[in-house]
C-alpha cells in the first residue's frame, strides 16, 4: 500500500512537472519575471527599481520620523503591510527563477526514460530544492529575508531590520554596484590589507592591555584595548583611551605610523581600481544611453570617411556612437567632440551589447580594410536582418562580395571621387550642378520623401500631384514592394505605402509638402 501510494506521488508530481515546464504561458511568466528582475535592458526595469527604491526610501524615513514624531495609522499600514507584502512578492519571484525545479524533474525523468531505468522523484526534487537554498544563503537573498522582517516586528526593538531595507539599494543603485564591482576586482589586495589590519589591531590590543594593566583606570578589559587599537590604527583617535606608560605610547606610535601606511595601501588600491575601470564605465553609460533611443547609427571607424560625414550639418542630427579597435584614433575622436568606445565591431558580442530589437539600428563600416568591414556586415545581419549597413568598399570589383555578404548599399568613395573630377575638367557645369545638389546650394536640394501609413498619397497617381504648386521636381519613385528605382516615372504610377519619393526644391518646399501631403511619421499632420 505504501509503495503504491508513492508510486502515485510520484507519478503524479512528474505529470505536474511536465504539463508546467511544457505549458507556453507558464514559460512565458517564467521569462516576463526574469527580464524585469535581470534585464538592464527592459524598457519596464527602470521604472520597476524606482519603485523599489521608492518604497525602501519611504520605509527607512518612516523608521526615522517616529523617533521623534508620532505615525499615523495608515503610514504605519503603509510600512509593515504595503511595503513588506511587495518585497515578499519580490522575495518569492527571485526565489522561483533563482533554479528550474520543474525543469530539473523533467530532465531527470527523460534521462531515466533515455536509458530504461526506474525514475525517483526524491534525487531531482532534492537537487532543486538545493539549488533554491543555495540562492536563498546568498548576501543579496538575505539582505531581501531580512527587509520583510518588519511586517512581523511585535516588538519596537526589531524596527531596526528596516535598515535592511536600506541595503537593498545595493541592489537597484547601479553607481553603488559599479563601486562594489571595482573593488572586487582588488579583492586579494584589499582582503590581504583586511588580515594585516585584523593581526596589527590584535597585536596592538594584547601590548596595551598587557602594558596598561596596573597603569590605566580606562583599560578594564581586553574589548577596551581592542577598540583603543582600532580607532588609533584608523588614525580617528577620539581621545576617551590614552596610554599613559612610556611602552603604552610607544606602542601608540608604532601603531600611528602602521595606520597611516595601511591607510595610503588602501586608498592607492582603490584609486588604481578606479583608474583601471573608469574608461570601461564611461564606455557602459555610453552603450546604455544609445540604446534608448529609438533609431541611430553604429559607426565602426574613425577615419577621414568618418570625419567627412560628421562635416555635413545633416549628420548632428542622428543619435550615433564611434567603434574603432586603435585606442589613438578613439581618443582623436573624443578629442573632436565625438561619442567613441574601444571595440572591436566585427565581434559578435560587441553588436549584441545593442538594443537591435526596440531600435532601428543603421551600421556603418568605414574601415580602410575591406575583410574588417565584410566581417561586420556578416556579424550585424547574423545579429538582426533588420539592421541597416552601408559599407564603404575600396574597389568594384569586391561589390559583390558585399552584397554576398548582406550589405544593403555599398559605397566606393575612390570611384565618386574620379568621377567628380573627370566631370569638373571636362565638363565643369554639370559639376557645379552636382555639386550644388548634394551640398544644398540655393534651391537645389534633394530630399526624399517616404510615404507612410499615414499618408494622403497611398493609392494616388504621380500625375494627380501638382508637384509644380510646391514648387519641386520629381526626379523619380523608389518601389519598395518591387525593390527599383523608376526615373521619371509616368503620371499613371500608383504610389503604395513605404514608396519614396526623389524631389529637388528648397528645403522649405519639401517641409510644406510633407505637412499637407500628411506625410509625418507620427501621423496626419492634418
Amino acid at each position: 500500500m505504501g509503495k503504491g501510494f508513492r508510486k502515485r506521488l510520484e507519478s503524479g508530481i512528474i505529470h505536474w512537472a511536465i504539463r508546467l515546464n511544457r505549458s507556453p504561458r507558464y514559460r512565458h511568466a517564467r521569462k516576463t519575471v526574469r527580464d524585469l528582475l535581470e534585464n538592464p535592458k527592459n524598457p519596464y526595469k527602470r521604472l520597476f527599481d524606482s519603485f523599489i527604491i521608492f518604497l525602501i526610501l519611504s520605509s527607512v524615513f518612516i523608521l526615522i520620523w517616529e523617533v521623534k514624531h508620532p505615525v499615523p495609522l495608515w503610514l504605519d499600514y503603509y510600512d509593515i503591510y504595503f511595503v513588506s507584502l511587495v518585497f515578499l512578492i519580490e522575495y518569492i519571484l527571485r526565489l522561483w527563477i533563482s533554479s528550474d525545479l520543474t525543469g530539473e524533474l523533467v530532465e531527470e525523468y527523460e534521462k531515466a526514460v533515455a536509458v530504461g531505468r526506474d525514475f525517483r522523484v526524491g534525487p531531482a526534487l532534492l537537487r532543486g530544492i538545493r539549488k533554491k537554498l543555495a540562492y536563498m544563503v546568498t548576501p543579496a537573498a538575505i539582505v531581501d529575508l531580512l527587509a520583510i522582517l518588519p511586517a512581523y516586528r511585535p516588538l519596537r526593538v526589531l524596527r531596526i531590520f528596516v535598515l535592511f531595507r536600506f541595503l537593498k539599494l545595493l541592489r537597484y543603485t547601479r553607481s553603488i554596484n559599479q563601486f562594489v564591482e571595482v573593488l572586487a576586482t582588488k579583492r586579494f589586495e584589499l582582503l590581504t590589507l583586511l588580515g594585516l589590519l585584523f593581526f596589527v589591531t590584535l597585536t596592538g590590543a594584547i601590548a596595551i592591555y598587557i602594558l596598561e594593566d596596573m597603569h590605566n583606570p580606562k583599560i578594564n578589559n581586553l574589548f577596551e584595548a581592542i577598540y583603543w587599537s582600532l580607532v588609533t590604527i584608523t588614525t580617528v583617535g577620539y581621545g576617551d583611551i590614552a596610554p599613559v606608560s612610556e611602552m603604552g605610547r610607544l606602542i601608540a606610535m608604532i601603531i600611528i605610523l602602521l595606520g597611516v601606511a595601511m591607510i595610503s595601501f588602501a586608498t592607492s588600491v582603490i584609486v588604481s581600481a578606479f583608474s583601471e575601470k573608469l574608461h570601461e564605465l564611461k564606455e557602459e553609460r555610453i552603450v546604455e544611453s544609445i540604446n534608448r533611443t529609438a533609431e541611430f547609427l553604429i559607426i565602426c571607424g574613425y577615419g577621414q570617411m568618418t570625419k567627412m560625414f560628421f562635416r555635413q550639418a545633416e549628420a548632428k542630427r542622428y543619435n550615433y556612437i564611434i567603434l574603432d579597435k586603435d585606442p589613438e584614433r578613439v581618443q582623436e575622436a573624443i578629442h573632436d567632440g565625438y561619442d567613441a568606445i574601444v571595440d572591436d565591431a566585427s565581434r559578435h558580442t560587441t553588436l549584441a551589447r545593442f538594443n537591435v530589437k526596440n531600435s532601428k539600428v543603421t551600421v556603418l563600416c568605414m574601415s580602410h580594410d575591406d575583410v574588417e568591414n565584410i566581417y561586420i556586415t556578416l556579424n550585424a545581419k547574423s545579429i538582426d536582418p533588420r539592421i541597416r549597413v552601408i559599407a564603404r568598399a575600396s574597389s568594384p570589383r569586391i561589390v559583390s562580395k558585399y552584397e554576398r555578404a548582406g550589405a544593403d548599399h555599398v559605397l566606393l568613395p575612390n570611384q565618386a571621387a574620379s568621377t567628380m573630377m573627370v566631370f569638373a575638367i571636362l565638363k565643369p557645369i554639370i559639376y557645379k550642378a552636382i555639386h550644388a545638389i548634394f551640398t544644398g546650394q540655393n534651391v537645389a536640394l534633394l530630399d526624399e520623401i517616404r510615404v507612410h501609413e499615414h499618408s494622403s498619397l497611398i493609392g494616388a497617381t504621380v500625375g494627380s500631384i501638382n508637384f509644380r504648386a510646391y514648387k519641386l521636381i520629381l526626379i523619380g519613385v523608389q518601389k519598395v514592394r518591387e525593390d527599383r528605382f523608376i526615373f521619371n516615372p509616368e503620371d499613371t504610377l500608383v504610389l503604395e505605402e513605404g514608396d519614396v519619393l526623389l524631389v529637388m526644391g528648397h528645403k522649405a518646399s519639401t517641409a510644406y509638402f510633407r505637412e499637407s501631403s500628411c506625410l509625418d511619421e507620427k501621423g496626419c499632420l492634418r
